[in-house]
């Protein structure tokens, strides 16, 4: 969750929406900008967002993923966006030395990058309408571009998983003039992340995973893949990234951090 600003005689125009699409609901935090350039990228980004869901969603046999997953057309006949995020899902891959997949039991579903991608692709549609700052949450996950007001950063609250109702850490996006906030685990949506390289569920001593990176993109991407590794693995391979830091909650209560992270607490 990000916080507010509380000088009104300080504080920006805010505008907040929330949009349910692509199964979970994206939170639009957007302050100062001109109101109506501010407006037209909202609706500009809701738009994009359902139209996201539409060519993307592995739910509706429509779609243009599940038509590509079936042969029933080329990544030439797609929308430009399918390429672009199967290119970035490859690149993923590769980082992540296959941690990270754009398939499901041998099946084409790009759906670990696609909602990091679409949030981040619409926090930055405001930057044009003179916006002093920007926070989209798409599901819990959150691009943030700018501050909500003089002298604050935007902070966002990681949620504890074995405290319900607790927070395990709050991030501050101080000095940065995009950061990113990402977190993967079991406790809200149960065993959904799969290894690789078995195609079941990903077993580990992992509860969560939070990543802080100046994109949402990445962000989510790394996330998944280090909660696949484990914590041993995980917390060395990303701290071998540059400009990521996270945080690792075992099943055992155990906490790990990367080296950096500290500078971003508050």
């Amino acid at each position: 969750m990000a916080d507010t600003v509380t000088d009104p005689a300080e504080a920006p125009a805010v505008l907040r929406h929330a949009e349910e699409v692509m199964g979970t609901v994206f939170s639009f935090d957007i302050r100062g900008g001109e109101p109506d350039a501010v407006r037209a990228a909202l609706e500009q980004a809701i738009a994009r967002l359902h139209r996201v869901n539409e060519v993307f969603s592995t739910y509706r046999d429509d779609s243009q993923v599940s038509r590509l997953a079936r042969g029933e057309l080329s990544l030439a006949e797609c929308d430009a966006e399918v390429a672009e995020v199967l290119e970035l899902g490859a690149e993923a891959e590769r980082v992540s030395a296959g941690w990270f997949s754009t398939t499901y039991e041998g099946q084409l579903d790009p759906t670990g990058i696609v909602k990091g991608w679409a949030a981040e692709r619409a926090a930055g549609l405001f930057t044009a309408a003179g916006v002093s700052g920007v926070s989209v949450n798409g599901g819990g996950d959150v691009q943030m571009i700018g501050t909500p007001g003089p002298h604050r950063p935007w902070r966002v609250g990681v949620s504890d998983p074995l405290r319900p109702g607790g927070l395990a850490a709050v991030i501050s996006a101080a000095g940065a003039d995009e950061l990113a906030v990402a977190t993967s685990g079991t406790a809200e949506r149960g065993a959904h992340i799969v290894d690789p390289s078995t195609g079941k569920s990903a077993v580990t001593d992992l509860v969560a995973v939070t990543v802080v990176a100046p994109r949402l993109t990445w962000a989510d991407c790394w996330a998944t893949a280090a909660f696949a590794m484990g914590s041993r693995e995980g917390l060395a391979w990303l701290e071998s990234l540059p400009d990521v830091e996270a945080l690792l909650i075992t099943a055992g209560d155990e906490v790990r951090c990367t080296g950096g992270l500290a500078a971003r607490l508050g």
